[in-house]
């Protein structure tokens, strides 16, 4: 193998290849997957000197080590986190080197879920439907990481950036999600309308990739059974039976037979992304565009 390799000392809870993902592949039933957070991946490979569509490293919680076999430079973005080469402190949010053989730990998210680790050249991984993406769902993909795997790299590009520190939003104290109604929203009574919009949830720790689960008050419905299966998209709060929504995020089923209630507006999702179990989540209505 060639000696551009990433080695797996420590994979943590849950870290995963992920890139721009797979959009305009619901039709034969594939997920997009990418990044949840897709402008802190953006900003590592802006830090790095890689292409937008390079692969990175998507971490979750508690982070990962690493060893690399050639001199590379790295930047990690996302959560703030503690990073270090061989125990000295590293930078977060700011390019540096590491050595051939130095071990690179990214540290537990003091703030947030998900940090990103890129590296110049970018995770060279085989695509699969043209991604180098994990898929929890459907298994596409890469595997999550584990102890003892090698990672190929690709060729790095030009470094231009020159930063101390990259500016990057904080992890939300308070989730506010805007949503547009429908199309399903006339199978929930008046009153399950006004609760959506107006009482204040909270993020499940059944969280993952998939959807972001809320504890908080049921929707009522105002019809019985349930739908044929449809479509979903990227950002559609379906209501499960016991009444609590799920906003579906990158790696969400193609299709669903709950109602949905709303959809969340694209941009609000990276946030989502970040928001830890038991961080306030308010929906806000907005009109259709």
């Amino acid at each position: 193998m060639s000696d551009r390799a990433l080695a797996v000392v420590r994979a943590g809870a849950l870290t995963t290849v992920q890139d721009l993902g797979r959009p305009g592949n619901a039709h034969l039933g594939v997920p997009r997957s990418g990044a949840l957070d897709a402008p802190a991946a953006a900003l590592a490979n802006r830090l790095v000197g890689n292409a937008p569509e390079a692969a990175v490293l998507e971490t979750t919680v508690d982070g990962c080590a690493l060893r690399p076999r050639t001199a590379v430079t790295a930047a990690v973005a996302g959560a703030p986190c503690a990073v270090s080469v061989d125990g000295r402190p590293a930078p977060w949010g700011a390019p540096f080197r590491v050595p051939a053989g130095a071990l690179l730990e990214i540290g537990r998210a003091g703030r947030g879920v998900r940090s990103y680790v890129a590296v110049c050249g970018g995770v060279a991984v085989e695509p699969v439907l043209g991604s180098r993406s994990t898929d929890l769902l459907s298994g596409l993909g890469p595997p999550p990481l584990t102890e003892g795997a090698v990672l190929p790299l690709g060729r790095p590009g030009a470094l231009r950036t020159r930063v101390d520190v990259a500016p990057q939003p904080a992890p939300p104290a308070e989730l506010v999600l805007r949503v547009t109604p429908g199309p399903r929203d006339d199978w929930f009574t008046p009153g399950a309308l006004r609760t959506f919009t107006t009482r204040a949830y909270r993020v499940s720790a059944a969280s993952n990739r998939i959807g972001l689960r809320m504890e908080g008050p049921a929707l009522e419905r105002a019809r019985p059974g349930e739908l044929p299966s449809e479509g979903m998209v990227l950002g559609a709060v379906q209501v499960p039976p016991d009444g609590r929504p799920v906003v579906f995020l990158a790696d969400h089923p193609t299709t669903g037979g709950y109602p949905v209630i709303g959809v969340v507006r694209a941009a609000d999702l990276p946030a989502a992304a970040q928001a830890v179990p038991g961080t306030p989540v308010r929906f806000v209505g907005v009109r259709r565009r």
